[in-house]
């Protein structure tokens, strides 16, 4: 991903909990925050309750997936957090797409059409 890291500390996953603007759609949840920085950094968290590691490995790739593909649309500086849901893991890669546009264009992350 050309301006995205990795979001991998505890402290900063809480923080967004806490004091980040969040959103929701059917398969994801979406916490985001502003950063200092010059990238944005994504989390994405999948509960063991929606199955076993197989599953949620593949959730985790389906919606870092649909991230990247669009990463060019989404503002630059945030911190992001992706919750998958109980109906992301017998959800089509397509609606778990445009879940993830409608939650970061509903939380102004889409940047401005020129």
């Amino acid at each position: 991903m050309k301006f995205t890291e990795s979001l991998t500390e505890n402290r900063d996953f809480t923080r967004l909990y806490r004091s980040g603007k969040s959103g929701a759609g059917p398969y994801i949840a979406v916490y985001c925050r502003r950063n200092r920085l010059r990238a944005n950094r994504l989390g994405v968290t999948v509960s063991v309750k929606l199955g076993g590691a197989v599953l949620r490995n593949r959730i985790r790739r389906r919606i870092k997936e649909a991230y990247r593909l669009h990463e060019d649309a989404f503002r630059i500086g945030f911190d992001i957090v992706i919750v998958a849901r109980q109906r992301a893991a017998d959800a089509p890669f397509r609606a778990i797409e445009q879940a993830i546009l409608k939650v970061f264009h509903a939380l102004s992350m889409m940047k401005e059409k020129e």
